[in-house]
């Protein structure tokens, strides 16, 4: 995603809906601008919806994600070129986290990439990037027997997330021809399967920290498979949940957002992303400018937790002792589960070591903390 929710009047024009528009409606959504498209961030309350996703399930719309596909007998290959890992290892049937990186060693986004058979991958990208992911690609594809389409308007894209996510979406009516034993569904891995009759992709993948499925489906299947998954799920306390509360979920569990960790400006090491990126491939894109900046220092992705009830928030100071900024928090809240304000923020790396105390500059009030290890939260398997 590219931007922290931030609520609109649900009775503006939309930009782009999903095909779910019309459900959110009616459950009561509010709507916000998220990444060119009018998305759903709350139905009730943020507090209940991120509640249920840790205790039980939440239910959420992310059709707005972008989905390219990429095929032929350089793919592989072509991936490997492309992005920052070693896609050539991932087996058939995994997913694997990849960074797009732009010559200078910039992020240009954060990736889910699938192998769905030897030559056909599927990438899910952030929504507000797809004409930046589309176009990366597409120049890159130079020397390589590969075709990349941008397939994001065919799909419809429903993540369960919650400790009832696999009962749930077993249970769901009109899933059928799995083909992995449930049991056998392994973290970052998909499943093909059915659901009435036509093809649906069962990854089990999130952004919640908790377990979960992202199912994708052809986007006019996409109402009937939300009605199943909610009637499956009413046994199980699943509720539908909106943007706010997937945000505060992926920041307790340390989860980086495109356009507050990840930006053109910072490379993968100073987001904690270092060993997303296979250095010793022959070549990739960004590979020069990454080496050049290897040792150089600057700011480092940090996480803070703090005592008290006021929370940072993106864009506000982080100061030391002496009051002098010595970086910024990215994205801030306070942590729903834990119950105290927790932070990602850049800071200098000499302030970076974990333990380190340091002070939140809430507007002009400064609020002691403390640099932590990411994640803040880690489900108990």
């Amino acid at each position: 995603m590219t931007e922290s929710p931030t609520t609109r009047d649900s009775a503006a024009q939309p930009q782009r809906a999903t095909p779910l528009r019309e459900r959110h409606e009616a459950l009561g959504a509010s709507f916000t601008d998220f990444g060119g498209w009018q998305m759903p961030v709350r139905y009730t309350s943020d507090l209940a919806e991120h509640h249920a996703v840790r205790q039980a399930a939440g239910i959420f719309d992310i059709s707005h994600m972008a989905e390219f596909t990429v095929r032929g007998a350089g793919a592989a290959d072509f991936l490997d070129y492309a992005l920052a890992g070693r896609l050539s290892a991932l087996a058939v049937g995994k997913a694997k986290y990849s960074l797009l990186l732009a010559e200078t060693g910039g992020i240009i986004d954060d990736v889910i990439v699938y192998r769905m058979q030897e030559d056909d991958f599927l990438i899910i990208s952030n929504a507000g990037n797809r004409d930046a992911v589309r176009a990366a690609l597409t120049a890159r594809t130079s020397g390589f027997e590969v075709e990349v389409a941008d397939v994001s308007d065919d799909y419809a894209l429903i993540a369960v997330q919650g400790p009832a996510a696999e009962a749930i979406v077993a249970a769901t009516a009109g899933i059928e021809e799995v083909g992995v034993p449930w049991s056998d569904q392994k973290y970052y891995a998909w499943a093909s399967a059915s659901f009435a009759g036509r093809p649906l992709l069962l990854a089990r993948t999130g952004y919640t920290g908790e377990d979960g499925f992202e199912l994708l489906v052809d986007a006019r299947d996409a109402v009937a498979l939300w009605d199943a998954l909610l009637v499956a799920g009413e046994g199980h306390g699943l509720v539908p949940a909106g943007l706010a509360a997937r945000d505060t979920l992926r920041l307790e569990a340390g989860m980086p957002l495109y356009g507050h960790e990840l930006t053109l400006d910072t490379t993968p090491v100073q987001a904690g992303l270092g060993r997303v990126v296979v250095a010793d491939k022959e070549r990739f894109v960004g590979k020069e400018a990454l080496a050049d900046a290897a040792g150089a220092g600057g700011r480092v992705l940090v996480g803070l937790t703090a005592e008290g009830r006021r929370a940072g928030r993106a864009g506000y100071p982080v100061r030391d002792a002496d009051g002098a900024q010595i970086g910024e928090i990215t994205s801030g809240a306070l942590s729903p589960t834990l119950g105290h304000p927790i932070a990602m923020a850049y800071v200098d790396a000499g302030s970076a070591a974990e333990g380190t105390g340091v002070f939140l500059d809430v507007r002009g009030t400064l609020i002691p903390a403390t640099v932590t290890a990411l994640p803040f939260y880690r489900r108990k398997k």
